[in-house]
């Protein structure tokens, strides 16, 4: 159990720094290739923080735990939106300028929902996973799209300032690119052996160990990118993480686990967890457009709400466990 819980700790610690580097590596070499900084900003650093989720859950998936992928990914949603926005909002009220965010608010939104339909019938196939995967694909298409003609968005002048700000070189850029991903694969195979022994040994299901532990671990560099990102003022780039990664996390990180091992979902999923993560992304709908609080703010009361949402959640599946238990 002691070699479990190290290679737990040892896995998430390795994970975050590892895919701290990949993302430098990554954001330097589109860079150094002539990529936009619009597109980097949504897809180079998207995927990058939203890597170990898409490793964890593969590994997860080719050993026979697509039950703690799919818990990886819906908990990081869940995570992303009230814990790190959460927490973010009260350190630093977030101001929502770049119109290109609020176009992908309603795509996050028509996303989640599409993930709750697919799960109604209780499972999801790889014909539901392959149609993550496609609207993936599309959805990196039309950023594409939108990087091109999108000059001048607030949001990709963060990004080519942060750029400029803190150069990389080519060879340094490829060497993180390579060594960063080696190690998010070595660490995630560590997180994820030592999270199914700990599951397996307590009596714990799969899902409830990808809902917290993996989730919360898999999310630190979310959070970490996040707060850099407001204190120096970016605060689109930190809204930008969260929508992201989330649109990463519910077309790839679910379609790639799919793809790999089809699985059966608990009726909880739905009802708990799709439905808090539904009604999160709504609430960060709302909260983008204006609608509750400040126009385009997310506001300390309202990061309040959201870790006080937090908190219960964690709480709730804290005593699922411990019935479980007894």
């Amino acid at each position: 159990m002691l070699l479990a819980i190290a290679a737990v700790i040892g896995g998430l610690i390795l994970l975050v720094w590892s895919a701290d580097k990949f993302v430098d590596g990554a954001a330097g070499t589109a860079a150094h290739a002539g990529m936009p900084p619009l597109l980097i900003g949504m897809l180079i650093v998207g995927f990058g923080t939203s890597a170990p989720e898409m490793v964890v859950s593969a590994l997860a998936a080719m050993e026979g735990n697509p039950s703690l992928a799919l818990g990886n990914a819906y908990g990081s949603n869940i995570s992303n939106i009230a814990l790190i926005l959460g927490v973010v909002a009260v350190i630093s009220p977030i101001a929502i300028n770049s119109a290109v965010l609020r176009k992908e608010l309603p795509v996050l939104t028509v996303i989640t929902l599409l993930a709750g339909y697919q799960l109604i019938d209780g499972h999801i196939s790889r014909l539901d996973a392959w149609i993550l995967i496609g609207l993936l694909a599309a959805l990196m298409g039309w950023s594409v799209y939108a990087a091109m003609s999108g000059k001048g968005d607030v949001l990709g002048g963060e990004v080519e300032t942060d750029l400029a700000e803190h150069p990389l070189p080519l060879k340094a850029s490829l060497f993180w690119l390579v060594v960063g991903l080696i190690l998010l694969v070595v660490s995630s195979r560590a997180l994820v052996w030592g999270a199914v022994f700990i599951a397996q040994s307590l009596g714990v299901s799969d899902l409830i160990i990808g809902l917290t532990i993996v989730a919360i671990g898999t999310s630190l560099p979310e959070l970490a990118s996040s707060i850099a990102a407001v204190r120096k003022n970016e605060h689109d780039i930190a809204f930008g993480n969260v929508i992201g990664s989330n649109l990463f996390n519910t077309l790839a990180v679910v379609g790639i686990a799919g793809a790999i091992s089809p699985m059966a979902v608990e009726q909880d999923v739905l009802l708990r967890d799709w439905s808090l993560m539904t009604g999160l992304t709504l609430v960060l709908f709302v909260m983008g457009y204006g609608l509750w609080g400040r126009k385009g703010q997310v506001t300390r009361a309202n990061g309040i709400g959201l870790l006080i949402v937090y908190v219960a959640y964690m709480a709730y599946l804290g005593s699922t466990v411990i019935k479980a238990a007894v």
